[in-house]
């Protein structure tokens, strides 16, 4: 272990520590024993932000982004250490993509326009607060990228985390006070509970001065918002096919698959989920991914033991297997393997258990089709509606239309990995947050205020 990495081990532990031995985190910014102190200390301060120019939210938005950057390899450290899930290098890696690439007050902007009965403006209005239900699987990215939108329009955030990230997300939490603090801000712009619980969920989804909900999650939170009687942005489970034509850089293909389905253990919601390929490249896929990027092909014996670890018997995801690397995962099954090793793939039917569920693990199940218009209706079908994600590498225009047409969902990578739909090896901005089931796709800035309608009548046209 290196200097820079025993220090960054010893902060974690003493963190970590110290959260244990005390049950408390005094003097932490912006975090309540009692959920509702928190939402009165989020609506005092938004009071403050709501006041704030752009100028001045802008500089609260680049503390919080260079103190995310400084805090990156403690953050990733706590997110593996707390949860169990993903890895400290993609971890750090997501937090620097999320300071550098998510939208702040840029992406707030007014719409005027005149004419000969005068002159109207549209412009964007904070929420005010916002109630915001985060993961265990990015719970410090997604706190970050969430706080630098809803602070970019105007509002302040009550967030309850998931409970077996609790402590990375009161440190996330802690350090976007700070960094408000530094730039002349308020505290308590991002707050949140010492034991976040579904009581303390329900207080805040029922308060009554908390206009908008956010969850990110599984479908189940998600419901819940939209369930609320309020206006909620959901951002739900996917279950992202790649499609394979028999037009594809094959062998390029085999690597961004691989390398995105690989990316934090496959943690990312967008991240490839299983392929889908026309049975004329079906075989020099797997080749390539077998040879030339790390993968394991498990038997049909392994792939039995897989199914029995990693989905319980009520067909639910086993918790201990979530963003665990491949290695992991075969030892649990009685397979040693060399670090190499990254992935797990095998070929299937569509039904089959490790290609139907959303794993979250960098297993690639393959389901091989003849024609296209066949792998097309696969991959919706395994994509089961939820509209979140999917990938295609084809080089026929066409071919790209007709499946981005008929899978419809919120992002579509072509020829790329996954991770590139977030600004990591692609254009675009960055979102932990990306809500396919209400509609607004990756959120930002602009997602998280009203729009407001102002007229002049007859006048300031001055054509």
């Amino acid at each position: 272990m290196s200097v820079d990495e025993r220090l960054v081990h010893d902060i974690v532990k003493k963190v970590m520590a110290s959260m244990q031995l005390t049950g408390s985190v005094a003097g932490m910014h912006g975090v309540f024993k009692d959920m509702n102190d928190a939402i009165n200390a989020s609506i005092e301060a938004q009071k403050v932000v709501r006041n704030l120019t752009l100028d001045q939210r802008e500089k609260i938005i680049a503390a919080i982004r260079r103190k995310t950057h400084e805090n990156a390899e403690i953050i990733a450290n706590m997110g593996v250490s707390e949860t169990g899930m993903g890895n400290v290098g993609d971890k750090i890696l997501k937090h620097k993509l999320t300071a550098d690439k998510t939208p702040g007050t840029e992406d707030i902007k007014t719409i005027a326009w005149s004419g000969d009965r005068g002159l109207t403006l549209v412009e964007m209005g904070p929420f005010g607060v916002i109630g915001a239900i985060t993961p265990a699987t990015n719970p410090s990215e997604t706190v970050i990228c969430n706080s630098i939108g809803m602070i970019a329009g105007g509002n302040t955030v009550v967030f309850n985390p998931h409970p077996n990230a609790k402590k990375t997300t009161i440190y996330t939490i802690n350090m976007i006070n700070e960094a408000s603090l530094e730039a002349g801000g308020p505290d308590n712009v991002a707050v949140t509970v010492e034991v976040p619980t579904m009581e303390t969920s329900a207080i805040m989804m029922k308060h009554p001065q908390i206009p908008l909900l956010v969850a990110t999650g599984g479908p189940g939170v998600v419901t819940a918002v939209l369930s609320s009687g309020k206006r909620a942005i959901g951002a739900g489970a996917g279950n992202p096919p790649a499609f394979v034509d028999n037009t594809a850089d094959v062998r390029k293909a085999a690597r961004d698959i691989v390398n995105g389905c690989t990316f934090d253990n496959n943690l990312p919601c967008i991240a490839e989920k299983e392929i889908v390929a026309m049975d004329s490249i079906a075989d020099e896929l797997m080749d390539y991914m077998i040879s030339e990027n790390g993968c394991y092909l498990a038997s049909p014996e392994i792939q039995d033991k897989l199914v029995r670890t990693v989905i319980n018997e009520k067909g639910a995801l086993n918790r201990k297997c979530v963003g665990r690397d491949a290695r992991t995962l075969l030892s649990m099954v009685g397979v040693s393997v060399g670090p190499e090793i990254r992935c797990i793939v095998f070929e299937g039917k569509k039904e089959h258990p490790l290609i139907t569920t959303e794993l979250m693990m960098p297993i690639l199940g393959m389901v091989r089709v003849k024609t296209f218009d066949e792998g097309v209706e696969t991959a919706v079908w395994l994509e089961h509606g939820n509209r979140h994600s999917a990938h295609i590498h084809s080089k026929n225009v066409d071919n790209i239309t007709k499946y981005a047409k008929a899978i419809d969902t919120a992002i579509l990578v072509k020829n790329g990995p996954s991770y590139a739909a977030l600004g990591f090896g692609g254009e675009g901005y960055c979102t932990f947050t990306i809500a396919s089931r209400t509609g607004e796709g990756l959120t930002s800035a602009q997602s998280f205020t009203k729009r407001r309608r102002c007229t002049m009548s007859d006048s300031l046209c001055i054509r």
